[in-house]
């Protein structure tokens, strides 16, 4: 590790930046040749509790540079100027600054302040608005625990927000709150495909707000007149909550008769499209989030995704592949145009579906991907896997204040080494084009900033960069480049930040062990994983995984000691030793593989994998494995079939599943009843140490994993079964002529072992 200059977690806490490469080479044409691009996973929102709370407006270069002063400026204090390191522009500080000295510096130009937070003078015009979109053909049971959720989630408002309510079954209906004489709501055909002007038309949304030629100013003292316009459908919390309650206690499962060999009819499709019309009329460009609770899947209207007849079953990945698809492709279409007319106007949608068969996810995935808005997938609105995820929609910060932030732009400049390539995350271009961006493209790409419509602490982008530098022009000595993440957004207390985060890397020569020394494995598997996916979305899988495979060979000819043709010289060093394991897991993951899961699940797995930070993206690559033994500390074991043992317990955690898994002799012992018997206390704690641990897990995660217990030879087995490296399988055997060890796993994969063989055989051949 000689010269490895960063401690990655370190500067993650700092400027919740984690890069693939921290020193980069010179030139265009050694940074292609290091294989994996310059990419940092960012983390705009990251906690930070020591930000001092800045409260002045951040100041910038001239145009068309605008790069935010930060503690890489050079400054003269004497001549009260500032250098800009992005463009070289000299700067006059602003009268407010006229006390700086060396020893009197604003925290923006501190060292330790990389990443700082200005809160801005000019507070939002319109608090953070809620619409909720509530599916009513539930069965009882569902719609009852819906109800109470939503009832619940209210009073976790701010109460100067904003909310509204639309239900659908057969029709949809948006309830007018302001009129509470008694319920009164405005109907949609289910069937119909209604255009953005008569959805205004029809809701008495009149676009203009002034008065209509030749009225009469009415007096200064006179009444207020009725509600109008959009105050009749979204009102204050603290205004509406006792009307909104009582509306939603009242709501019916709906009325619309449903044969027994037929599915409900449900204009999922109708419903969206009247709430993305209401807000984009009323509210638009500001900060506001529909909710849409859905239990089954569209059946008519625009953007259905199956018929009502239940003897036609919903598309499956299959049917994909062969193109056998009736709505897909219409519905697919329909969903995106709305999502990216929500995402231009800055509102986000959740989607939040509890249904056990498959409801048309793939098909609707672009309202939550475009838009930044959470997905959560349950087998009923009745399970806690949905009510504690949405609840944990609405956390808050120690000011109370909810911790998630509203109609966010993301914007990225490099200096002049360096060009953007492009964003993988959830958010649509803003169609920025600076001189910051590159002619390679990966991801959302041709433009520097990109629509957030919401960000949390957990948002995490992945932006890509590279370097433009031709080949041939020497260095100087201590060259480095620079990238500037700036994120502005609407707080919810009401105020708009800036958040500022700057980061500056060195160049290094052709060559110079500093560059494979400050290789961040974990992160470049993790940035490597989204642009798999990425690809994964427009191609075939079995082109990804190839492409995978070359980059890791690639990679591996380039930075590994070995001699040629000799696979037994073969030698990664440290910091790229365990990359070709997280390569081997990423292959068989179920972001790739879609086999044993729904078209629903794979949209829902990789909208997931393209929101988390490194760690958490990690463990849904190479998920953990813990071991339980009687007289043993718990200790993490290899994600191999050799971890299980009749006498252990094991851990697992995939991010999406927390699963227990006993031993045969230990499930057999607790079936027998042992560990409540006087003698056996230490089986008893050994039972409960993997459940405390599993508690911890479950404390800050979102959503909620699926928490199974089972033990070995049990059916739910398979869920650790379909992770373990397959080191034995049922054709393997024991190692020369020996019983086999751990549980024989039925697969075709390839076991790691083989898989690195044929890696060391390939990257010292010289084949790719």
């Amino acid at each position: 590790m000689g010269s490895r200059a960063f401690d990655f977690e370190d500067v993650e806490d700092r400027d919740g930046v984690r890069l693939s490469w921290n020193v980069w080479a010179g030139s265009r044409i050694e940074a292609t040749r290091t294989v994996v691009p310059i990419g940092a996973l960012y983390t705009p929102l990251k906690d930070r509790p020591d930000l001092p709370p800045v409260l002045y407006e951040p100041v910038t270069c001239k145009a068309p540079c605008r790069a935010i002063l930060n503690p890489y400026c050079q400054i003269d204090v004497r001549g009260k100027l500032w250098i800009c390191p992005f463009c070289l522009q000299r700067n006059a500080f602003p009268p407010h600054y006229k006390d700086i000295s060396t020893s009197n510096l604003p925290a923006e130009l501190l060292p330790r302040y990389t990443t700082i937070e200005y809160t801005l003078s000019r507070p939002a015009q319109i608090p953070p608005i809620f619409l909720f979109v509530v599916d009513t053909c539930l069965d009882d049971d569902d719609l009852k625990a819906l109800k109470e959720s939503i009832i619940v989630s209210l009073s976790l408002l701010p109460p100067h927000a904003l909310v509204g309510l639309i239900t659908y079954g057969t029709m949809t209906q948006v309830h007018e709150l302001g009129y509470t004489e008694c319920p009164k709501s405005f109907v949609f055909r289910g069937t119909k495909e209604y255009t953005p002007k008569s959805i205004t038309e029809m809701l008495g949304l009149s676009t203009s707000t002034s008065r209509p030629p030749g009225s009469i100013q009415p007096p200064p003292n006179a009444p207020p007149p009725p509600l109008s316009g959009a105050a009749r459908f979204l009102l204050p919390v603290s205004q509406c909550e006792f009307a909104l309650t009582a509306i939603l206690e009242g709501l019916q499962k709906d009325a619309w008769p449903v044969a027994s060999d037929r599915r409900a009819q449900r204009c999922t499709g109708v419903a969206m499209s009247v709430a993305v019309g209401l807000l984009e009329t009323t509210f638009p460009n500001t900060g506001a989030r529909m909710m849409l609770f859905a239990g089954g899947p569209a059946t008519e209207g625009p953007g259905m995704t199956v018929g009502v007849e239940l003897r036609e079953p919903i598309r499956s990945h299959h049917d994909i592949e062969r193109d056998n698809v009736k709505y897909f492709k219409r519905a697919t279409k329909f969903y995106e145009a709305l999502a990216r007319r929500a995402a231009q106007n800055g509102h986000a949608i959740d989607v939040f579906l509890g249904c056990l068969d498959q409801v048309g996810l793939l098909e609707m995935k672009s309202l939550s991907n475009y838009t930044n808005g959470y997905m959560i997938l349950a087998d009923s609105f009745n399970m806690s896997l949905f009510k504690q995820s949405f609840q944990r929609v609405f956390a808050k910060d120690d000011q109370g204040h909810l911790q998630m932030g509203f109609n966010a732009t993301f914007d990225v400049q490099t200096t002049k080494e360096l060009k953007v390539s492009g964003l993988i995350g959830h958010a649509i271009s803003a169609n920025k084009k600076s001189a910051w961006v590159g002619e390679t493209e990966i991801g959302i790409g041709q433009t520097s900033a990109w629509k957030i419509c919401s960000i949390s602490p957990k948002t995490a982008n992945a932006v890509y960069f590279e370097v433009v530098t031709p080949a041939g022009q020497t260095l100087a000595p201590g060259a480095r480049g620079m990238i500037q993440f700036v994120t502005h957004y609407q707080h919810s207390s009401g105020q708009y930040r800036l958040r500022v985060t700057t980061i500056a890397r060195n160049f290094a020569e052709a060559g110079n062990p500093a560059i494979s020394d400050n290789f961040d494995q974990e992160a470049a598997a993790v940035l490597m994983a989204r642009i798999a996916v990425f690809k994964a979305e427009i191609d075939d899988s079995p082109d990804v995984l190839r492409w995978l495979d070359r980059m890791l060979i690639r990679l591996c000819q380039k930075f590994a000691e070995y001699r040629k043709d000799d696979p037994s010289s073969f030698r990664l060093n440290d910091n790229f030793m365990i990359y070709p394991q997280f390569m081997f897991h990423l292959r068989r993951s179920q972001f790739l593989q879609v086999f044993n899961n729904s078209p629903d699940e794979t949209a829902y797995y990789r909208h997931i994998l393209n929101s988390e930070d490194v760690n958490n993206s990690l463990i849904m690559i190479q998920p953990t494995l813990m071991s339980y033994q009687l007289e043993q500390p718990a200790e993490a074991v290899l994600l191999d079939s050799i971890s299980i043992k009749p006498d252990a317990i094991l851990l697992l955690d995939t991010f999406f599943h927390i699963l227990i898994f006993h031993g045969d002799t230990i499930a057999q012992w607790r079936k027998a009843g042992y560990h409540e018997q006087e003698g056996y206390e230490n089986l008893a704690q050994l039972l409960d140490a993997p459940k405390e641990d599993a508690q911890d897990l479950l404390l800050d995660r979102f959503p909620i994993p699926r928490y199974v217990v089972c033990d070995q030879g049990g059916s739910q087995a398979r869920f650790l079964l379909s992770k373990l490296n397959p080191s034995t399988t049922h054709v393997s055997g024991g190692q020369y002529g020996q019983p086999p060890q751990g549980q024989a796993i039925f697969t075709d994969d390839v076991s790691l072992q083989i898989f690195m063989e044929h890696l060391k055989k390939l990257a010292v051949t010289g084949s790719s």
